[in-house]
């Protein structure tokens, strides 16, 4: 437990550091976002962050592996990772071309998935299990994981809305792992959010910095990685994982079948997901993110104790927020009607 307590305040404190310097205009990584008509902000805002998250991570994992026997996986993890965080810094620093970003993505999350073998190998739904054929088994996967990546790039748009999922995610998923023994899934989860924590400090609205691609890519890589990776340690069902990370889930899906039934072209930037919307409708940047904070919250304590849960209480759980997230989307819909 001392250990750690000491990895989670090197990973917090290197995060934190890196990016207090990284809003400093002299610093080397001083990369801007000039605000367009896409953007929630109207001024200049460094988005370096995601740099500050991943050193913190990395150094915190390289002293962490002096004690704790890593497995091959985890090399092929941050290997993918990095090919992740690398297409995403140069799109920082320079416009990638959507088509080139996804090629990218496809391949590290093909790579990751071929050398550590975290297939989707059972659809789980409460009570219910369909074993897949190896086709569907990997294209499963690797859509899951592209899919992770993407739209958590896309839900980074508002202050302190990624970091704040990345904190609640990857704590509720280190807790499942406590309660099943997993000391090492444990350990990493708790790193990440550590990192992302000391980068919160200056995303909190009104926000200093951002995380940029580099930061929103490579959490949702890491969300679903490991949510393979549970569901390979036999720690919980995949479904268990899409309930805690479904505010940034059901907002990113349903706003693509809106644009895509609407005929947008949905590789461009835009403003039009429903916590982009409310802040539009004049909640501002605190009031929503405070909101969806406890929506987060909410979905991670479902998680934690369905569980426990009889198979009929887990399907009145997940009925229970579909019929939420229903009404969630109506109501934003009816606010911009009046």
């Amino acid at each position: 437990m001392l250990l750690t307590l000491i990895l989670m305040t090197v990973a917090f404190f290197v995060s934190a550091t890196l990016t207090y310097h990284f809003t400093h205009p002299h610093t080397v990584l001083y990369i801007v976002d000039e605000p367009n008509h896409r953007s929630l902000h109207t001024q200049p805002i460094p988005v370096s962050g995601g740099l500050a998250i991943l050193a913190g991570l990395t150094l915190s994992v390289i002293i962490a592996h002096q004690y704790y026997p890593l497995p091959p996986a985890i090399f092929w993890l941050g290997l993918s990772g990095a090919g992740i965080a690398t297409i995403s810094f140069i799109d920082d620093c320079r416009q990638v071309p959507a088509l080139y970003r996804l090629l990218v993505h496809f391949l590290a999350a093909a790579l990751f998935l071929w050398k550590t073998q975290w297939w989707i190998s059972v659809m789980v739904l409460p009570g219910l299990f369909w074993e897949w054929s190896e086709v569907f088994k990997i294209m499963g996967s690797l859509l899951f994981v592209v899919w992770m990546v993407n739209l958590y790039n896309f839900m980074d748009g508002m202050d302190g809305f990624a970091g704040g999922m990345a904190i609640c995610g990857f704590t509720t998923l280190a807790i499942l792992g406590s309660l099943t023994g997993q000391s090492l899934f444990m350990l990493l989860n708790l790193l990440i959010a550590s990192a992302t924590a000391g980068f919160l400090l200056f995303n909190f609205p009104p926000a200093k910095i951002f995380m940029g691609d580099v930061g929103s890519s490579s959490l949702g890589f890491l969300a679903a990685a490991s949510s393979l990776w549970g569901e390979q340690l036999n720690i919980f069902p995949w479904w268990i994982a899409i309930l805690i990370f479904s505010p940034f889930i059901v907002d990113a899906t349903v706003t693509l079948w809106r644009r895509l039934l609407q005929g947008e072209k949905i590789w461009l930037a835009h403003k039009s997901h429903y916590y982009q919307r409310l802040v539009q409708l004049g909640w501002g940047h605190k009031r929503t993110v405070l909101w969806e904070y406890l929506l987060m919250i909410a979905c991670s304590f479902s998680a934690l104790i369905a569980l426990t849960l009889p198979v009929y209480a887990q399907w009145g759980i997940l009925i229970g927020w579909g019929m939420i997230y229903w009404f969630l989307i109506e109501a934003v819909n009816r606010r911009e009607t009046k």
